[in-house]
């Protein structure tokens, strides 16, 4: 029984193909940089409007941007994008079966290397505006005294109406694309790789000797007389290289931080968080040893305590509990800072309003 679930753990038709968890892990990473880049962005144009409120506006096209340029280092780099890198995977180009197989150090080539941003980068930021399109209709469909036009009503109803549709189908592709990755009936867990022409393997260790050795080569290079063209062209190639270089180790170092934060605030996690953030219970505060017979007390409960007269605008004062007129109480809190009955360090925003049923 043991033998036929080993494939779901082993790559079980290619032997450098990395198993469910790798690939699911990394698909991840990407949807967990942008939530968490949002909210900072978010908290950054409440702060400051004026400063931060042009980031948030438009956040998808600079996120967008940024994760072009991110990916487009990675894969002309490496052969993978930043989150596949970042767990020791490549893009490998299908078809090549009777050429050697490329390392990654040697890039993607062009073709699979920019069907892979548009699947990465441009096919994500047209499912977010999208989303948010369909959000703004149904918010306008259900909320707003204009309906749309006649000539566009049957039309506008019926794309609200298939788009749940639509989106569950495309999430059921997915998902069955991953179970036939799961049972060896595909090397692809998701079809955007089939269709982009690529598939994920482990990077092997000459990949990785490769990557170094490239690395320490370029730091090394002598760099011959250029024209100004050329110099422009390659101080461009620089900044845009240094921007992918910076985010990406940016992210790298921060991506334990997101995976550490979205498991401390994980559902399953609340209770342990709860245990161990948990603080004794304080001990109830000491009362003064005031009994009904006190001489402070009056007998009757409709009597002020200060004036000895029926209360008038009955009012309560929060950290005692006890009951007074309010000017009296007022007067006196404003000058002790303390209740009159028990002593207590009080406040007058402390002083609470009492009113009647019958007022």
């Amino acid at each position: 029984m043991a033998e036929h679930g080993a494939h779901i753990t082993t790559a079980s038709v290619v032997d450098d193909q990395p198993s469910i968890f790798e690939v699911v892990a990394q698909d991840s990473l990407m949807t967990a940089v942008r939530p968490a880049l949002q909210h900072v962005v978010k908290v950054l144009a409440e702060s400051n409007p004026a400063h931060y409120g042009f980031f948030w506006r438009w956040f998808d096209e600079i996120f967008a941007l940024l994760d072009l340029l991110l990916q487009q280092h990675y894969l002309s780099k490496t052969s993978a994008s930043f989150s596949e890198n970042f767990y020791g995977l490549k893009r490998i180009v299908m078809g090549d079966t009777h050429k050697p197989e490329r390392l990654a150090s040697a890039g993607l080539p062009k073709r699979q290397l920019w069907k892979s941003i548009m699947f990465l980068v441009l096919l994500p930021y047209l499912k977010v505006k999208l989303e948010k399109l369909v959000s703004s209709l149904r918010e306008e469909d259900e909320y707003s005294i204009h309906p749309p036009s006649s000539r566009w009503k049957q039309f506008y109803r019926a794309f609200l109406a298939a788009y749940p549709f639509v989106n569950m189908a495309w999430e059921g592709w997915f998902f069955v694309q991953q179970l036939r990755y799961i049972l060896g009936k595909s090397q692809h867990h998701s079809p955007l790789l089939r269709l982009a022409g690529v598939r994920l393997g482990r990077l092997t260790v000459q990949d990785i000797r490769a990557l170094e050795h490239k690395a320490a080569e370029a730091s090394l290079m002598p760099r011959p007389a250029r024209s100004v063209g050329e110099k422009i062209k390659s101080a461009l190639k620089k900044v845009l290289g240094g921007a992918a270089l910076s985010l990406s180790t940016g992210l790298s170092v921060g991506v334990f931080f997101l995976q550490f934060l979205e498991w401390w605030y994980s559902s399953e996690n609340q209770e342990t968080i709860k245990s161990l953030t948990a603080l004794p219970t304080p001990p109830p505060p000491v009362h003064l040893d005031y009994n009904s017979d006190s001489p402070l007390l009056p007998k009757m409960k409709t009597v002020c305590p200060l004036c000895r007269k029926t209360r008038v605008n009955d009012t309560v004062l929060a950290t005692s509990g006890y009951v007074f007129c309010y000017r009296c109480v007022f007067n006196y809190v404003r000058s002790h800072q303390a209740c009159p009955i028990t002593g207590y360090p009080t406040e007058v925003q402390h002083l609470i309003k009492l009113y009647s049923p019958e007022n």
